[in-house]
């Protein structure tokens, strides 16, 4: 493929690119942590970095870490990295399914038959959804959710009224509990966003809860006329139940997690205690385990495999019925 490097200026679209040795033996170690996390893919650049400070001896600074961003950028654009290794922070876009004809739908039929799956929820005593502060590390976070039908969200950081008005909303309209996964980093704006996403949402259930059920049940849901958040709401009756699935302190010395100071910067440090650590510091593979095991520990598993019984049923007999529909 052509590739163009302008005089002056960064590069724009595939560009060549002669990296020193120094610079091609980072390399090396960024491919070697692509293959060995192949199955994670794709990962961030903070993630690729903490593994290349713990198995390579990178320096741990915010000047290697942009210093490493700079090479993953020019990399990619030399192709000599595959653009769909790594993800970053970027484009939210809306997508509509189109036809050019109608054999090219019924070829789509017969792809969602031979697809099919079902909601893992249903018949759950619980709605589990997942947020991440990094919205890079959606799809490998999705990976892992899927096999559950548990939807993955990020707001990149702190979310705004919508996002924690919609959560209520969608707990609101169960009659279940929702509960509320999360995982960010281990510091005070990561347990912040956490903390202010959990209790708006939570407000926001409880205010139009309170004005939806009639007066009797109201007194019963709410016995002091309180909107105060009460968690043993009981059964049948919408509900949010937050956990914090990682970064945790004892999470961060389980498994050896690299550390720093708060930052300085940050106001919210005046009331925190000791070291901090990025989500990013996790490997792939153990947040893997760790997200999978949080939300094994909210389902119904007999539930789950009957369900998973029934979809391999299912999909078979709308395959089969498609294609005699088609032969």
């Amino acid at each position: 493929m052509p590739t163009s490097t302008p005089r002056k200026g960064r590069p724009r679209g595939f560009a060549s690119w002669t990296p020193q040795p120094a610079t091609l033996a980072v390399l090396d170690d960024v491919q070697q942590v692509l293959h060995e996390y192949r199955q994670h893919l794709p990962l961030t650049a903070r993630q690729i970095f903490y593994r290349l400070v713990g198995q390579y001896g990178y320096d741990k600074t915010e000047r290697a870490y942009a210093r490493l961003c700079e090479y993953l950028v020019r990399a990619r654009r030399a192709q000599i990295i595959d653009f769909a290794s790594i993800r970053d922070d970027g484009t939210v876009h809306n997508s509509y399914l189109r036809y050019t004809s109608p054999a090219d739908f019924w070829r789509q039929v017969e792809e969602n038959a031979l697809y099919y799956v079902r909601d893992k929820l249903e018949g759950q005593p619980v709605h589990v959804e997942l947020w991440c502060e990094a919205a890079g590390m959606v799809p490998q976070l999705e990976r892992v959710a899927n096999d559950y039908s548990v939807p993955v969200y990020s707001t990149g950081g702190f979310s705004s009224v919508t996002v924690t008005y919609e959560i209520a909303d969608r707990a609101l309209a169960l009659d279940k509990p929702t509960v509320f996964l999360h995982v960010g980093d281990y510091d005070p704006s990561g347990e912040s966003i956490f903390d202010a996403m959990t209790r708006d949402a939570q407000a926001f259930l409880l205010n139009r809860l309170y004005w939806q059920v009639d007066e009797d049940e109201r007194d019963e849901l709410f016995p002091d006329g309180s909107l105060r958040y009460n968690a043993e709401l009981p059964a049948g009756h919408p509900n949010l139940l937050a956990r914090r699935v990682a970064l945790t302190g004892e999470q961060v010395d389980e498994y050896g997690l690299p550390t720093a100071p708060p930052k300085a910067t940050d106001s919210r440090s005046v009331n925190w205690y000791g070291e901090t650590c990025q989500l990013e510091a996790m490997p792939p593979d153990t947040l893997a385990g760790v997200v999978r095991e949080a939300i094994e520990a909210e389902l119904d598993l007999d539930a789950l495999g009957a369900v998973r019984e029934a979809e391999r049923a299912e999909r078979h007999g709308l395959t089969e019925s498609v294609r005699r529909m088609l032969s």
